[in-house]
């Protein structure tokens, strides 16, 4: 098969002692691409050296929102000559979040706003991460659409890179209704471990409504590790596991979920 792994921070520690094996197992899993993202400046510079050393690895730079204590009066300039890097496909991860509570929300919503308009300006997409304080109050995952909302809006005209492609809300773990909110502002769902969880129905729920042109599949390794595997460390090979789920809730075989997000990936990423 012919897959994409479009969120692995491989750049942690974790992956440290055994990265060669582990992007061995991926390329044996039909794995084309994998994208690593950053969660703060200086985790975009180690993305940035380790995707040098790989051809299959892209990057993403940016500041996380439970980094965003971390920004500073230089921060825009630094993370707009990082964004040049020819590797560089993607701004992110950024977002907000409110169940680590470790930044205030004002701040988180500042710094999202100001790499908002840095993505506008290089022309590049967003990854953005966004977490609710508990399930039942879903105050984060709004405020997030609101924001998105008005910088589309304002972005009057729109870049035509962004028709279509302004980023990915990724490890979606929305319900139907703003699933179907991100959607109106073209954004792509971002698939995890999540959707092969036994209690995951909401998530099975989005995938089943979601048109597949605007999903993508992500490991979010080391994090959310799929079925039959949680509560080990996750990595890219296990991405064909989120594949399979997702096929098994729609109908379509493995070969065409993999090939029909690796073109997502492509699309919205613009690598080759």
């Amino acid at each position: 098969m012919n897959l994409t792994d479009t969120h692995c921070h491989l750049n942690f520690r974790t992956y440290r002692d055994d990265l060669q094996d582990v992007l061995s197992r991926a390329e044996a899993n039909g794995i084309k691409r994998i994208l690593v993202p950053a969660i703060d400046l200086e985790t975009s510079r180690e993305v940035l050296s380790l995707v040098d050393t790989h051809e299959m690895l892209y990057a993403a730079v940016g500041v996380h929102p439970n980094s965003a204590q971390t920004w500073n009066s230089n921060s825009a300039g630094e993370l707009e000559s990082l964004a040049s890097h020819p590797k560089v496909v993607a701004i992110g991860e950024i977002g907000l979040d409110y169940y680590r509570d470790r930044a205030p929300k004002s701040s988180q919503i500042k710094i999202l706003k100001k790499q908002l308009q840095i993505a506008l300006s290089k022309k590049l997409p967003v990854i953005l991460h966004v977490r609710n304080k508990t399930e039942d109050d879903r105050t984060c995952i709004r405020e997030l659409l609101t924001v998105l909302e008005e910088w589309l809006t304002d972005a009057d005209p729109l870049p035509q890179e962004f028709w279509g492609r302004p980023g990915v809300i990724h490890s979606f773990s929305g319900n139907l209704e703003e699933s179907k909110q991100a959607l109106q502002l073209e954004f792509y769902i971002g698939i995890t471990g999540f959707v092969t969880f036994k209690k995951s129905d909401t998530i099975r729920e989005v995938v089943h409504k979601t048109p597949l042109s605007k999903l993508l599949i992500e490991t979010d390794g080391p994090f959310i590790t799929p079925h039959p595997f949680r509560g080990k460390r996750n990595e890219p090979a296990h991405v064909r596991y989120i594949v399979d789920k997702i096929s098994e809730i729609t109908g379509n075989t493995q070969e065409f979920i993999a090939g029909q997000t690796t073109t997502n990936a492509v699309c919205l990423f613009q690598w080759e």
